[in-house]
């Protein structure tokens, strides 16, 4: 025989039966706990969603801005190119235009073609040229070289372009360099 003895659960005194009372644990604090953890999991589950989402729409932005402005670098020198020949052009006075011989007729020609081709491709990647003749000066597309005294421009407009600013997309690429009137008539109120 053993000396284990059955147990009894009648024998069980009373500070037993508390004990094992004690032991399990009070449902309404449970369920309480339960609705505490849900919550802070539904706010977990919500901001990663939100974060999900941000991170999505600046990956989106940021494909779209690399898409319209990967171009930059390469369009920012093709500017010189243009200037050059818009300067080659502009050193030809219409007498000498029309004084040239058939040859050099269609070489003219052939570099204002090149011109217009090659502002037309910037054009077509998003590069635009900036002619503010006229327009009232703007810091963020405009360099100011000097001040020209003009009666015919209001004060504070472009009275003269010196070199053609260009942007691309909604960023300057290069401020067009300009003159600003001073002394003409005042620029009528904006509103």
């Amino acid at each position: 025989m053993s000396d284990a003895q059955p147990i009894n659960p009648e024998a069980t005194g009373p500070d037993e039966a508390d004990k094992a009372q004690e032991a399990q644990p009070d449902p309404f604090a449970v369920i309480e706990k339960l609705v505490s953890e849900n919550t802070e999991l539904k706010d977990r589950v919500l901001r990663a969603l939100a974060d999900t989402e941000n991170m999505r729409r600046r990956s989106e932005k940021e494909a779209a801005d690399a898409r319209v402005y990967a171009v930059t670098s390469f369009a920012r020198d093709l500017l010189s190119v243009i200037d050059n020949l818009e300067r080659a052009l502009g050193s030809l006075t219409e007498e000498q235009r029309e004084a040239a011989d058939p040859a050099s007729k269609t070489f003219i020609e052939g570099v204002e073609l090149t011109s217009r081709d090659l502002t037309s491709v910037l054009g077509r990647h998003g590069v635009k040229r900036l002619d503010p003749k006229g327009e009232k000066f703007d810091p963020n597309f405009h360099q100011a070289m000097f001040e020209a005294p003009d009666e015919n421009v209001p004060t504070g407009a472009v009275a003269q372009v010196m070199q053609s600013g260009w942007k691309i997309g909604e960023r300057v690429l290069r401020p067009a360099l300009v003159g600003v009137s001073k002394g003409g008539v005042k620029a009528a109120p904006q509103g």
